[in-house]
C-alpha cells in the first residue's frame, strides 16, 4: 500500500462513524425515572455521604476501582515527536482501548497543554482523586523522570510512565529468558545499550535489578559512548558514564552479550553483530525499522537470539504484554504505587510463562504446530489469553508482599478465573483467526468484483496479509472502479469469464460441470454457457484448485449463490445436507448459532446433523463447544411435535457422540443463565452457559441472529457455509466492507484446514 493510501485509510478509521476510539457508557439501569432518581437526585446524595465519612467508600460507589487516566502533554509523541496534546489525542485514545480489550479498564485520556515539569504535575495531582491509578505516556525525558517521580512521591495511587517501565518490564523478562538459554549469568555480561532516553534508562536500571552490574554497561546516545568526560550530561547520563576507552558503537559492541537498541533503524551492521560474543542477544527494539533487520541479523550469526518491535518475526517486545495486567492488579489491591517489587513480579512471571507449555489456541492464533520455549519464542505472543490470569495475580501479590496494597486478596485461584471471565472471547477471537489467517494467505475468489465494497476489502485483506484476491468481472469496469475510488489493488488478477481469453477455460470448465451433472438433466451447451456466468466460473476454479476459497452474495439471494457451489463442490464425505453458522461476537463472549441459513424445518436427525457439524466448526477455533437445542420449551415443559423433535435429536447426538456437552430442549434465556438454569433445572448437562445455540428450524435462527446483529455492541461474522467439500462461504446482501473482511478471514481459514 503506498504512503498516501495507508494515510487516507487512518484517517477514514479514526473519523468513520462516531469519531475517535472510545466512549463513556453507562454501567447502571436507566430507562425508568426510578433509575434516573437513583443515578442522580435525590438518590445520589447517599453515596456521597458516605464517601465524606470514608474516602475509601470512594472505592465501593464509583468508577475508581477501575479508572486509569492516561494522561500526556504530547512532547514524546510516537516517532513524531513534540506535537502538541491535541495532535496527541489520538494516541491516548489508542492506549485506553487496548487496557480496555485486553484488561477491561476504563480509561480517561487526558491532553495537558503543560510542558514545564511544576506546572504538569500540579494539574495531574489536582484530578488525582478521580481515578485509581495514572498511566503517563509520551512526555519527553529528562522532564518524564522529575513527573513521575514527583506524582509517586505526592500521590498514593498506582502510577507508571510506561514508555520508560513497560518497555523495561517486556525486554527484562525477554533477556533473563535469552541468558538461560545462552547459559549466560546476567552479573557476568557485557551490556551495550544504544540509545538514552526514558526507555534505555528505565531497561538498563531494571537490568542492574535483576544483577547485572553497572560496570558491565556501555550507554550510547546520539553523540557517541556516554563516557564520565562527555560533557553537558543529565544526572542520569552521568550515573551510566563509562571511563573505559571506547567512543563508537564499533568499538562498544565487540565482544558484547547483549545489545539492546532504543533508537533509530539501520545504524548496526552485520559485522558488528559477528563481532559479538559467543550466542549474542540482540534486542533490536526502533520501530518500525530497527536498528538491524531480522533477517541480516539471523544470517550474520546462527546461535543468535534476536528480538525486535515488530509483529512479523519472532519475539516482539510489545509493552501490550505488561501494562494491561500491571495496571489490573494494582487496582484490584488498590495499590498506593506502582513500585520496584511490582515491576519485578511482572518480569518474572511474564518469562516464567514463556517455559510453560503454549496452549493451542495461541498455536492455532499464529499458524505453528508446537511452540516452544527456545531462541524464536523467549516471550509470550501479544494475544495470549493466559497473561491476564498470570501476570495480574503476580502483581496483586507482589503488591500485598511489600505492604502497599490496601486490599488483600486470599484466594488467588479464585481470582485468576475471574479474570479469565473478565474479558470474553469477542476481539480475542477476531485478533486470533486473524492472526492465524496471515500466516498462511490462501487464493479467494471474489465474483461480484464489480461491487465498490467487495473491491474494497479485496484491497484490505489484500494490505494486511490476509488472503490473495482473484476479482471476477468486466475488466474495464473494475479497472474503472478502482481509478474511481482510488484504491490500490495493483497486481491482483482480473478475470472476465465472459471474456474471448477465457473462452477455452469456459469450455472445459463446461465440460467438466456437464460430466458432473449429465445424468441430472444438464445438456453440455447449458453447462459451457452456465460458465459465462461468476458465481459458477469462481466455483469452478476452486473445485480445480486455481483459488483456494470462494466469495459471494452481496448482490444475490443466498439460494441462487449456494446452487452453484452444491451442483459443482457438493458436501464433505458423510454430510447429507450442509448449513449455515453465525457466529455473534458479544462482551459476554462468543456465541455459534446454526442453522440460519439453509435448512428450513430439520427433522430431528438432521438436527443432530446440524448440532454435531456445528460443533466440529466450533472446535476448529479451539473453543469447546456446549449445545443448547432451543425451543419455547423446557425439558418438556410444553408437549407437541416439535418439541418432540428436539428432545429426540439430544438422543441421538447422546448416543453418536456421547462426550458432547449438549442439552435440550430449552429457552434461550435459561440457557444463557446459570443462576436461572441452577435454580430450576439442577440436573441440567449444561454446568456454564451455553456458546453454541441450535434452532428448531430456519425461521426462528434467521430471525434470531439478525434482531442480534443489529445491537450496537455484538458484531456478527457469517453466514459461515458448513459442510462444503471446499471452501465456500455466501455474504448477507449489503454488508459491510468488515463484514466481507472477517468472512474472507474464515475462508482463508477454512481453507488452510481443508489443505491439510
Amino acid at each position: 500500500m503506498s504512503t498516501k493510501r495507508k494515510k487516507q485509510e487512518a484517517l477514514d478509521y479514526h473519523q468513520s462513524g462516531r469519531p475517535g476510539k472510545i466512549e463513556v457508557v453507562p454501567t447502571k439501569k436507566h430507562s425508568s425515572q426510578r433509575d434516573l432518581a437513583l443515578a442522580y437526585s435525590p438518590g445520589v446524595a447517599e453515596p456521597c455521604i458516605r464517601i465524606s465519612e470514608n474516602k475509601d467508600e470512594v472505592y465501593k460507589y464509583t468508577a475508581k476501582s477501575n479508572l486509569v487516566a492516561v494522561i500526556t502533554n504530547g512532547t514524546a509523541v510516537l516517532g513524531l515527536g513534540d506535537i502538541g496534546p491535541e495532535a496527541s489525542k489520538p494516541v491516548m485514545e489508542g492506549k485506553g482501548l487496548l487496557f480496555k480489550i485486553f484488561a477491561d479498564i476504563d480509561v480517561f485520556d487526558i491532553e495537558v497543554d503543560a510542558s514545564d515539569v511544576d506546572k504538569f504535575v500540579e494539574v495531574v495531582k489536582s484530578i488525582a482523586p478521580t481515578f485509581g491509578g495514572i498511566n503517563l505516556e509520551d512526555i519527553k525525558a529528562p522532564e518524564c523522570f522529575e513527573i513521575e517521580k514527583r506524582l509517586k512521591e505526592e500521590l498514593s495511587i498506582p502510577i507508571m510512565h510506561d514508555d520508560q517501565h513497560g518497555t523495561a518490564i517486556i525486554s527484562a523478562a525477554a533477556l533473563i529468558n535469552a541468558l538461560e538459554i545462552a547459559e549466560k549469568e546476567i552479573g557476568s555480561v557485557n551490556i551495550v545499550v544504544n540509545g538514552a532516553g526514558a526507555a534505555a534508562m528505565s531497561c538498563a536500571k531494571l537490568y542492574l535489578s535483576l544483577g547485572a552490574k553497572k560496570e558491565n554497561i556501555v550507554m550510547l546516545d546520539s553523540k557517541g559512548v556516554i563516557r564520565k568526560d562527555s560533557e553537558n550530561l543529565t544526572a542520569e547520563k552521568q550515573f551510566f558514564a563509562t571511563d573505559k576507552t571506547i567512543y563508537t558503537l564499533d568499538e562498544a559492541i565487540k565482544n558484547a552479550d547483549v545489545f539492546l537498541g532504543l533508537s533509530s533503524g539501520n545504524i548496526m551492521s552485520q559485522e558488528m553483530v559477528k563481532s559479538m560474543a559467543r550466542m549474542p542477544i540482540v534486542f533490536a527494539l526502533a520501530n518500525p525499522d530497527p536498528e538491524i533487520s531480522y533477517n541480516e541479523a539471523v544470517s550474520a550469526r546462527e546461535d543468535i537470539i534476536m528480538a525486535t518491535g515488530r509483529s512479523d518475526h519472532p519475539n516482539q517486545v510489545n509493552n501490550v504484554l505488561g501494562f494491561p495486567y500491571i495496571f489490573r492488579g494494582a487496582l484490584d489491591v488498590r495499590a498506593t504505587c506502582i513500585n520496584e517489587e511490582m515491576k519485578l513480579a511482572a518480569v518474572k512471571s511474564i518469562a516464567d510463562l514463556t517455559k510453560e507449555l503454549v496452549p493451542d489456541t495461541v498455536n492455532l492464533a499464529y499458524g505453528e504446530k508446537v511452540i516452544t520455549f527456545g531462541p524464536e519464542y523467549i516471550i509470550p505472543k501479544p494475544l495470549d489469553s493466559r497473561l491476564i490470569s498470570v501476570v495480574a495475580p503476580a502483581v496483586a501479590k507482589a503488591a500485598i508482599d511489600s505492604g502497599v496494597a490496601r486490599k488483600k486478596i486470599t484466594d488467588f485461584e479464585k481470582y485468576a478465573q475471574q479474570l479469565e471471565k473478565r474479558l470474553g472471547l469477542d476481539n480475542k477471537l477476531v485478533r486470533q483467526i486473524t492472526t492465524k489467517a496471515k500466516r498462511n494467505p490462501k487464493k479467494i475468489v471474489f465474483a461480484e468484483a464489480e461491487n465498490y465494497k467487495i473491491l474494497k476489502a479485496a484491497q484490505q485483506v489484500k494490505d494486511e496479509g490476509i488472503a490473495i484476491p482473484i476479482l471476477l468481472g468486466r475488466t474495464r469496469k473494475i479497472e474503472q472502479l478502482i481509478e474511481d475510488n482510488v484504491l490500490e489493488l495493483e497486481g491482483v488478477e482480473i478475470i472476465d469469464p465472459k471474456s474471448e481469453e477465457e473462452r477455452s477455460r469456459r469450455h472445459e470448465f463446461g465440460q467438466i460441470l456437464f460430466e458432473k451433472r449429465q445424468r441430472k438433466g444438464l445438456t453440455l451447451f447449458e453447462s459451457q454457457k452456465l460458465m459465462r456466468e461468476r458465481n459458477y466460473f469462481g466455483v469452478m476454479m476452486v473445485d480445480q484448485g486455481l483459488a483456494d476459497a470462494f466469495i459471494s452474495g452481496i448482490n444475490r439471494n443466498y439460494p441462487n449463490t449456494v446452487r452453484p457451489a452444491l451442483q459443482i463442490i457438493g458436501t464433505e464425505e458423510g454430510v447429507e445436507k450442509v448449513l449455515g453458522m453465525f457466529i455473534l461476537n458479544t462482551k459476554k463472549g462468543s456465541l455459534f448459532l446454526a442453522d440460519t441459513t439453509v435448512n428450513i424445518d430439520p427433522t430431528s436427525e438432521e438436527l443432530a446433523n446440524i448440532a454435531e457439524l456445528t460443533a466440529k466448526a466450533v472446535r476448529r477455533f479451539n473453543i469447546t463447544p456446549k449445545i443448547a437445542l432451543l425451543s419455547y420449551s423446557n425439558y418438556g415443559s410444553s408437549q407437541s411435535a416439535n418439541v418432540s423433535k428436539i428432545m429426540e435429536a439430544r438422543n441421538i447426538i447422546k448416543k453418536n457422540n456421547p462426550s458432547l456437552i449438549v442439552d435440550g430442549e430449552i429457552q434461550a434465556d435459561f440457557a444463557l443463565n446459570k443462576e436461572k438454569r441452577e435454580q430450576n433445572f439442577p440436573f441440567t448437562d449444561l454446568k456454564e452457559n451455553a456458546n453454541t445455540l441450535i434452532f428448531p428450524n430456519l425461521e426462528s435462527g434467521n430471525i434470531a441472529y439478525k434482531l442480534m446483529q443489529e445491537f450496537d455492541d455484538v458484531e456478527a461474522i457469517g453466514p459461515i457455509l458448513i459442510g462444503m467439500k471446499k471452501p465456500v462461504h455466501i455474504l448477507q446482501l449489503g454488508c459491510s466492507v468488515r463484514e466481507i473482511v472477517n468472512m474472507v478471514t474464515i475462508a482463508v481459514i477454512d481453507a488452510q484446514v481443508k489443505r491439510k
